[in-house]
């Protein structure tokens, strides 16, 4: 599994997932860096057009932009859906469970083109 990191989430979560031979991107680094504070439907069309998996706490736009796009026949490369409840940006462990997690669900070999899946913390 690729995957791209919305823009609530520091690059450094991209760098650990590299660490553990994850393919992860941020919107925050690289060429990727053209998608910070573009358009959401167009984040997750790049997404799809790199064969990445988005992973993203935007469930209310993203939602709905699946929604449609399948509705009209299209298609995406897959979204993770996270919240800030369950994995907090702040506070000591906040980015080692979301590493975790993501990184269960990486190895999972899970097709998640054209689905989307609200992520768990990692047992």
């Amino acid at each position: 599994m690729r995957v791209l990191l919305d823009e609530m989430y520091p690059p450094e979560i991209a760098d650990q997932l590299r660490a553990r031979g994850i393919d992860a991107a941020s919107v925050h680094e690289g060429p990727h860096r053209a998608l910070e504070q573009t358009a959401d439907v167009d984040v997750l069309a790049a997404a799809g057009t790199a064969g990445r998996v988005l992973v993203t706490e935007n469930v209310r736009d993203f939602g709905r932009i699946e929604r449609e796009l399948l509705g009209a026949g299209g298609a995406h490369g897959g979204l993770v859906f996270t919240t800030n409840r369950q994995f907090p940006r702040a506070g000591g462990d906040a980015v080692g469970r979301l590493v975790e997690a993501l990184t269960a669900l990486a190895r999972s070999d899970s097709d998640l083109r054209n689905r989307s899946v609200f992520l768990r913390p990692a047992d």
